[in-house]
């Protein structure tokens, strides 16, 4: 580990905010005179299946802790995801079933990969259902710690206590599920978007109440989505996967507005074109740059070099998985075709060739049924950049 004050200094750069003043450099030098690594702390729900761009933010800056030789704990939030954060929200977050939660936890851990090192000694990997299934009596503890009052200083509840709408007793418990994961895995500093901040800062409370020297806080700022307007969510559809592959990828950055490229350059710590570069050429670097880094830059050229056949020499894909078409009757449902060849719901499929965005060898698909001996060796389009070529079975 190198100097405490300098690597303090690098590592509260471009985050928004480091609370309180100081304290950062604090921890790092009272852990250097320790001879021990800094406990790094990040909590996500697994609340959808997949990570995304928005993710990496805050997932770079623990990387940059790795690389100073501190230790990240990541926590999936199997039990804190049942409750669902509140922040930001203005009603109830709709409850998901403990399979879905724990199918989703399963893939946090791989998905995290792409950015963090997977070396046992910079990186810890927990649930918090280890700590947070707790016997009543310390549940009761854990109460003790915060007031209601409290509670109510952040926006969100103050909003909808005000406006008299609905504040579950299990979403107060929240913040306090959050900042007791601080406790059991005693962490040093803990990382989170800017709409975390009172989740964070709790968290010191929760901290102190137990007994222990607080964590440092450092809040990271939320990436835009590829709308340019709201910040990157699944349920808005504005994301971009970890997991999408290279060329759906390449393609959804494509789409990003021109005002939004600058955000996305120093959010994701990409490094910036040469000055005069123009609009195009820059976001075609940035999509580069970001599919390379999540795969590989031989996936990232041949993603470029299937969005010029595609969209601009407007040819099919030379290669494309292939979707057999089982055995059946004379006409096909076309909904369940795209549904099965994609991995949509019918009514998702439905709505997709109502609207027109559905093709067959580059037709635009105007029935909901085809002829079964159509089939054969065509391709199936669905939007701008997913495609399947077909096979009878």
């Amino acid at each position: 580990m190198s100097d405490p004050t300098a690597d303090a200094t690098f590592l509260t750069r471009n985050v928004v905010e480091a609370l309180p003043a100081g304290a950062l450099a604090e921890r790092m030098r009272s852990a250097s005179r320790e001879g021990r690594q800094l406990r790094v702390k990040l909590g996500l729900d697994p609340t959808a299946p997949d990570l995304h761009l928005g993710h990496t933010v805050v997932l770079q800056k623990l990387r940059e802790f790795q690389d100073r030789g501190h230790r990240v704990v990541l926590i999936v939030g199997d039990y804190t995801a049942r409750v669902g954060d509140p922040s930001g929200r203005s009603q109830t977050r709709p409850a998901l079933s403990g399979a879905e939660i724990d199918a989703n936890a399963d893939t946090y851990r791989r998905q995290a990969h792409k950015v963090l090192s997977a070396d046992d000694d910079l990186l810890e990997v927990r649930r918090n259902s280890e700590w947070l299934d707790m016997p009543m009596e310390e549940l009761f503890a854990l109460a003790r710690t915060t007031t209601v009052a409290q509670i109510l200083e952040r926006s969100d509840f103050a909003r909808r206590f005000s406006a008299s709408a609905p504040i579950s007793i299990l979403e107060l418990l929240y913040p306090l599920m959050q900042g007791y994961d601080s406790v059991a895995v005693a962490a040093d500093v803990e990382l989170g978007g800017t709409d975390q901040t009172f989740n964070l800062m709790l968290g010191r409370d929760v901290q102190r109440a137990y007994g222990m020297p607080e964590q440092s806080v450092l809040t990271v700022p939320i990436l835009t989505g590829i709308d340019g307007q709201q910040k990157m969510s699944k349920s808005l559809g504005n994301h971009v996967g970890l997991t999408e592959e290279p060329e759906e990828m390449y393609g959804r950055i494509l789409s990003l507005p021109d005002a939004a490229m600058a955000d996305w350059f120093a959010q994701l710590g990409v490094a910036p074109p040469p000055a005069g570069t123009g609009p195009r050429e820059t976001k075609r670097l940035l999509a580069r740059a970001l599919v390379a880094r999540l795969h590989d830059p031989a996936a990232a050229a041949e993603a470029e070099a299937h969005f010029d056949r595609v969209f601009v020499a407007r040819e099919a894909p030379v290669e494309m998985p292939v979707h057999v078409v089982g055995a059946g009757e004379d006409l096909v449902h076309l909904p369940g075709l795209v549904a099965e060849a994609f991995g949509r719901s019918r009514s998702e499929a439905r709505r997709l060739i109502t609207a027109g965005g559905v093709r067959i060898d580059g037709n635009q698909v105007t029935s909901l049924d085809v002829g079964r001996d159509q089939l054969d060796g065509v391709v199936l389009q669905v939007g701008k950049r997913a495609f399947r070529r077909l096979e009878l079975g």
